[in-house]
């Protein structure tokens, strides 16, 4: 005989509940702890910190006017969103929103998957808006990142920040690629300068971290220079990347 609908329904009121189960750490969660005691501050960090927000700061407000043009033309060609929001993974493992004016066409990324390299370089072009191309020939899309160096989230020179997908493979793959979470990810940086997109995850790893141990004003304002001399150079011959 089965129990009475009263039973039954005590039992279930005093069964024990099944705790939640617990969040799943993700591969930069795990190296966040070891990033952020790998390396002990330096008094250089401070004084790259000041430069990082008047750099930023007076870039912004030069190239605000410029920028609100561009937005309102990808508005009327291409519809909103204007900005381009992606998730990267940032100082110690922190994952935070990175913005860029949208040079591609809406849902490009979710198109796009988990490329990268040549085959990322081949596809993406395929998705560049009319306005996109002007903007990454002169690389004004990369401007509002300015604001994510105000916030704290970036410097002016630093790695590239990568997405978190990137880079749960890429520890696997480069068992020493989570060095580069000990400082803020940069709108330009040391391997920028040096080698392609093409190039290996190796080879740009190598140069991110003579940055990183090599820091200083000088190697700073080295790399941003060289940085401004290449976009000036990709300009008049035409090219974006």
């Amino acid at each position: 005989m089965s129990a009475p609908a009263s039973a039954r329904a005590d039992t279930e009121a005093v069964a024990p509940a099944v705790p939640p189960p617990e969040h799943a750490p993700t591969v930069a969660d795990q190296y966040a702890e070891l990033a952020s005691k790998a390396y002990e501050p330096r008094r250089v960090d401070i004084v790259l910190r000041a430069l990082d927000i008047l750099i930023a700061g007076s870039a912004l407000l030069v190239l605000s006017p410029l920028l609100g043009l561009l937005a309102l033309l990808t508005l009327i060609t291409s519809g909103r969103p204007v900005l381009y929001r992606g998730q990267r993974v940032g100082r110690a493992g922190r994952v935070f929103t990175m913005y860029k004016l949208r040079t591609l066409k809406p849902g490009a990324e979710t198109r796009l998957g988990n490329t990268y390299g040549e085959e990322l370089s081949r596809r993406t072009e395929g998705e560049v808006t009319r306005v996109g191309r002007a903007a990454r020939l002169t690389h004004i899309d990369e401007v509002p990142q300015l604001w994510n160096v105000l916030r704290g989230d970036m410097s002016i020179v630093g790695p590239r920040p990568v997405r978190p997908a990137f880079f749960n493979r890429l520890v696997d793959e480069v068992p020493q690629y989570w060095q580069r979470l000990v400082v803020r990810p940069g709108v330009t940086g040391f391997a920028q300068t040096r080698i392609t997109r093409e190039d290996s995850w190796e080879d740009k790893l190598i140069h991110d971290l003579e940055y990183i141990a090599d820091r200083s004003v000088r190697l700073y304002l080295r790399v941003l220079g060289a940085t401004i001399a290449r976009i000036i150079r990709l300009t008049l011959s035409g090219r974006n990347r």
